[in-house]
């Protein structure tokens, strides 16, 4: 536990861990392969409490303030802020980068385990909110966004299996 009786070095040196903690998780995150941010594993699953996403609409009103948050471009990186495209593979690229996003914010909040334990409790407790705060929203915002874009991709699919479904009777009814 920090035993500093000053706040400002106590405060120093949880920030200097958190700094270490998030570069750690953001190198992580690109290092790891796209298999591993697939939306099939358990992690990016809908759970029921989501019904669908509405929970983020109706109840968190997501749709007021996920777009006055910023959001990280890396170099060569993938914009999330709208849709540049709309065939299955730049939406299911998209969704991915949903899963990225996700894992990345939710492994920056396990750094609440380090804070509650080197910390006072009072210190810590204010900390992990203070963290939480900074990355449950963008969590919100990445399932959010991966229920539309899934909804979507389902959608496109139909459309084009209904296209071909037209086109097969077309030709055989035109033989």
């Amino acid at each position: 536990m920090i035993n500093d009786k000053h706040f400002f070095n106590v405060l120093m040196i949880n920030i200097l861990l958190g700094v270490i903690w998030h570069y750690a998780t953001f190198f992580l995150c690109i290092m790891k392969k796209n298999e591993d941010y697939s939306p099939d594993r358990r992690m990016y699953r809908p759970h029921k409490w989501e019904r669908g996403g509405r929970f983020y609409s109706d109840t968190l009103h997501i749709n007021k303030w996920k777009d006055r948050l910023p959001q990280h471009i890396g170099k060569n990186g993938f914009s999330k802020d709208h849709l540049d495209d709309i065939s299955i593979e730049y939406i299911d690229r998209f969704i991915r980068e949903t899963c990225r996003g996700e894992w990345n914010h939710s492994m920056n909040c396990l750094f609440a385990i380090v804070l509650l334990i080197i910390n006072k409790p009072l210190t810590g407790a204010f900390l992990t909110l203070l963290l939480l705060i900074g990355n449950v929203p963008f969590i919100f915002i990445q399932r959010y966004n991966r229920f539309r874009l899934q909804k979507l991709r389902s959608l496109i699919l139909k459309k084009k299996r209904q296209a071909v479904g037209c086109n097969k009777s077309y030709i055989t009814n035109g033989e």
